[in-house]
């Protein structure tokens, strides 16, 4: 398999790098975060020669004694090296009963750089701060980014034929194995099954999984739509799954915790406020909407502005849906200091389609970047101080 340099979480991991954090890597199953760290302690090994790295997978079976936590925490104590630069990294953590004990009487106890991985049926975004009590940083990653993607195929394509191609397989980079279609789709789909059924269903101990299975289909096919647990739970029970808005308003978190989807609250443009009606949500890897509903109501469109939804995310950006007076503008992205507001199309070439997607973005009256990000193949221009960008282009980080 191809290696791909995910420099921008390597950078995060640099920066957090000697700090007292614990550090916890999450994201998805199977987004790569094993890989990462792996990656990033043979850099510190490599470039440190008072490095002494204690790197722990407690799913080797060599490692089978350290599932109990006593002995865990003797492992890691007897592993100490005085003077050297002591590292320790634990894959698949959660597979020690009480864990968390271990870790925070060794973090307690200073002299480690710590840094965990573990499925998200333990390492749910929600427990950590229950586990380590405040003492933690999170490092989130995503799945294979369209760059990311091109890297792996070697990028020898133009960037407009690759961009398709990259929507319907996302960016499952285990799934890429697979020459065949169907079976990398497989791969997802397992992939899938398995965060409902083991992330999720065991985990909570979920009574219904008709209604989470028909849930996640249903957010997935309204990719980028406005919803709300009361809304989305009628149209469950008009298709006959039985189910009220507590229950989808709980799944929905849950689904979310797990990283399958994220949300995009909406943002009132002009009077500078959060609303709490209604919000967006956006599945994290396009190949799995692919791969689970197929070609059923495809809106390339939709898809095109779920995976700018992603990549602003991967940028570091908090995203939200904007609303000024009756109009929609898609996104209002904020880092730090920074804001920008982005519409995204998919075919701009009509001047009627143009004038709709343009409109919201030349209503807003403050002087914060504007981004038009369409499938135009062209370079960058503007348009009335609105930046135009093509889509592929801005996904392979050509154009920003």
């Amino acid at each position: 398999m191809p290696w791909v340099n995910r420099e921008s979480y390597m950078e995060r991991l640099r920066a957090l790098e000697g700090t007292l954090d614990i550090k916890v890597i999450t994201g998805m199953r199977r987004s790569g975060k094993s890989e990462l760290m792996k990656a990033f302690a043979a850099e510190l090994e490599k470039n440190d020669p008072r490095s002494n790295n204690v790197y722990l997978d407690l799913l080797d079976l060599d490692n089978e004694p350290l599932l109990e936590y006593h002995t865990l925490h003797s492992r890691i104590k007897d592993s100490y090296k005085e003077g050297y630069s002591n590292r320790l990294f634990i894959d698949e953590v959660q597979l020690c009963e009480g864990f968390e004990k271990a870790i925070n009487s060794i973090h307690a106890r200073g002299g480690w750089d710590i840094y965990l991985t573990g499925s998200n049926a333990f390492l749910l975004s929600s427990d950590l701060a229950t586990l380590f009590t405040g003492r933690h940083r999170e490092i989130h990653i995503l799945p294979f980014s369209f760059s990311e993607y091109r890297a792996y195929f070697g990028c020898a394509r133009p960037v407009d034929d690759d961009l398709d191609g990259y929507i319907r397989r996302g960016g499952l980079s285990g799934s890429y194995a697979y020459s065949d279609e169907s079976e990398s789709y497989g791969y997802i789909r397992d992939v899938y099954k398995t965060i409902l059924t083991r992330d999720l269903v065991q985990k909570f101990s979920l009574p219904d999984t008709q209604v989470l299975e028909r849930l996640a289909e249903y957010m997935m096919d309204n990719s980028g739509n406005l919803n709300s647990p009361n809304n989305i739970a009628g149209a469950l029970d008009a298709n006959n799954v039985p189910t009220n808005h507590v229950t989808v308003s709980k799944y929905m978190s849950h689904l979310r915790d797990a990283f399958v989807f994220y949300e995009a609250r909406r943002y009132d443009i002009k009077g500078k406020k959060y609303l709490s009606t209604q919000a967006k949500h956006y599945v994290a890897d396009t190949g799995m909407r692919y791969a689970v509903l197929g070609t059923r109501n495809m809106d390339w469109g939709r898809m095109y502005e779920n995976s700018v939804y992603l990549e602003l995310v991967r940028r570091g950006y908090e995203v939200y849906v904007g609303k000024l007076y009756q109009k929609e503008v898609d996104f209002v992205a904020k880092r730090r200091s920074d804001l920008v507001y982005i519409q995204v199309s998919d075919d701009i070439s009509s001047e009627s389609t143009f004038e709709r997607e343009i409109d919201p973005l030349l209503r807003i009256r403050d002087a914060y970047p504007k981004l038009l990000i369409a499938r135009t193949r062209h370079e960058s221009y503007d348009h009335e101080g609105i930046e135009i960008h093509d889509l592929a282009r801005w996904l392979a980080g050509e154009q920003e």
